[in-house]
């Protein structure tokens, strides 16, 4: 039996560059076994104007061929296409990627507008929060690479659900740096000097020199950023626990910070 990994993509037709399709076709020519790739095409109605006015909405069988087919093709890659006009947008995505048995999912950000203010529809907070796999999120102009991985953790809690968070966010970064061959570091911010994570317990923890561990006063937003621009990382691995329906409250929580405050790719796990 293979084991491929699968990854899950999705697609949004009313979009003219395809930013997480490029990123999943470039990660399968990396992979020594082929993934096996579903392409999920659909509209999130939270951050698309889904009036008849919008050309965009309006695809044939050619843009099917030319925007997805072809590429994978020319990749040498092999798809499985699922369109989708259900509602409810991220409900869908999430029992998808679970028939399908996804091990990641590999979410578009659309271009910022404003870089005062970060954008991100309630359906996409909804999806970060329920998936049963990390999310990757794709922004638009960062680079494709995976030579950087950075791990962004709070080993100065005291929440078992947070402890357990920290867990799957290392074996998750640990993961992907080796998947890519990339460097591996670990990013801890702290405000309270009374709650000064462990070193030690960070560097047992991660089996990392000291020179991997960065360990910085500030808001999280403003570590995980500046510490991921210095070292030149190209995906930070993060995480959220799951507010069980509250999601629509939490807006404004660290989670939303610090993707609005990062401009590299994002995978997000949810505890």
């Amino acid at each position: 039996m293979s084991n491929s990994e699968k990854l899950f993509v999705v697609v949004d037709p009313s979009d003219t560059k395809h930013v997480a399709l490029e990123r999943v076709l470039r990660t399968g020519q990396l992979r020594g076994e082929p993934p096996v790739i579903k392409v999920f095409v659909a509209v999130d109605g939270d951050a698309v104007d889904t009036r008849v006015v919008n050309d965009n909405l309006f695809r044939d069988q050619s843009w099917f061929e030319t925007e997805i087919r072809k590429p994978m093709l020319d990749a040498g890659l092999e798809c499985h296409i699922e369109v989708s006009w259900c509602q409810e947008w991220q409900k869908s995505i999430v029992q998808s990627a679970k028939s399908f048995g996804a091990d990641r999912i590999y979410l578009p950000v659309h271009e910022r507008t404003n870089s005062t203010r970060f954008t991100f529809s309630e359906s996409k907070w909804a999806l970060l929060k329920t998936a049963e796999c990390p999310v990757v999120l794709i922004q638009p102009g960062a680079k494709p690479e995976r030579t950087v991985v950075a791990a962004a953790v709070n080993f100065q809690t005291t929440k078992e659900e947070q402890k357990e968070l920290n867990k799957s966010i290392l074996r998750w970064g640990r993961e992907v740096a080796a998947m890519y061959g990339a460097e591996f570091h670990v990013i801890n911010a702290f405000l309270d000097q009374m709650n000064y994570p462990d070193r030690g317990n960070l560097a047992r923890q991660t089996g990392l020199p000291a020179d991997k561990i960065h360990v910085k006063p500030g808001y999280t937003d403003e570590v995980v950023s500046t510490i991921a621009d210095e070292i030149k990382a190209d995906l930070v691995v993060m995480g959220t626990l799951g507010q069980n329906g509250l999601v629509t409250s939490r807006r404004g929580n660290t989670a939303e910070r610090v993707i609005a405050a990062l401009t590299q790719d994002v995978m997000v796990v949810n505890h």
